[in-house]
């Protein structure tokens, strides 16, 4: 089942954002990525997107 996250449609912050480009660096996957940040991956797929960044898709 699906984890719930409680942070549904909040902005996101700076320092998430800084944290996104970090791990993205480092080439961790996106289901990682989510996790790390505590949001749901498509929301750190669209957020990438949005700066310019690669997310690799490792599995």
């Amino acid at each position: 089942m699906a984890e719930n996250f409680a942070r549904h449609r909040q902005p996101w912050k700076q320092d998430e954002i800084q944290k996104l480009h970090l791990l993205a660096g480092k080439e961790m996957s996106l289901k990682a990525i989510a996790k790390a940040l505590t949001r749901t991956e498509e929301s750190v797929k669209d957020r990438a997107k949005m700066d310019g960044l690669k997310i690799s898709k490792l599995r």
